[in-house]
């Protein structure tokens, strides 16, 4: 009898805790679907790269095809560090492909960012999305001439 107000009180606070709890919404990117070829190839964009006079750069990365849609970032570096990220697109054939891609990009940019290089963390179930995002990114630093001592080595699995 003595066990009774615990295991009642306790159910109370996760009966609350499980109505109090609000999942967030995956934000909305904007994607381009692309016929899936299997194969991963980079398509031929045009860099678009500015330079200010306080030393800032911007490039485009190439869009990287998967089997699930492209991935394509821009990235900004000033004064010799990466301070901006955008996916200009991602994955997105299917909605699971747009819900794996906006679950997995600010993972992808805080890993960049924080890592100051296109060598980031692979997000787990989101293998395809990992890949072409750091693939583009190397590519728009590569642009940039951005140099970093690790490089990415993360590859587009083949089909």
């Amino acid at each position: 009898m003595r066990r009774a107000p615990i295991i009642l009180s306790a159910t109370v606070i996760g009966f609350a805790a499980a109505l109090g709890f609000k999942p967030h919404q995956p934000t909305a990117t904007t994607t381009t679907a692309v016929a899936a070829t299997g194969t991963p190839t980079p398509t031929s964009t045009p860099a678009t790269t500015t330079t200010k006079t306080t030393g800032t750069k911007t490039a485009t990365g190439d869009a990287i095809d998967t089997q699930y849609g492209a991935a394509q970032v821009r990235v900004t570096v000033s004064n010799g560090k990466i301070t901006k990220i955008e996916a200009l697109q991602l994955q997105g054939n299917d909605p699971k492909s747009v819900q794996i891609s906006s679950y997995a990009e600010p993972y992808l940019r805080q890993s960049a960012l924080s890592k100051q290089s296109a060598a980031i963390d692979a997000v787990s179930g989101a293998t395809f999305t990992s890949a072409s995002y750091a693939e583009s990114l190397q590519s728009a630093l590569d642009k940039l001439g951005f140099k970093t001592a690790e490089r990415n080595t993360l590859q587009v699995p083949q089909r």
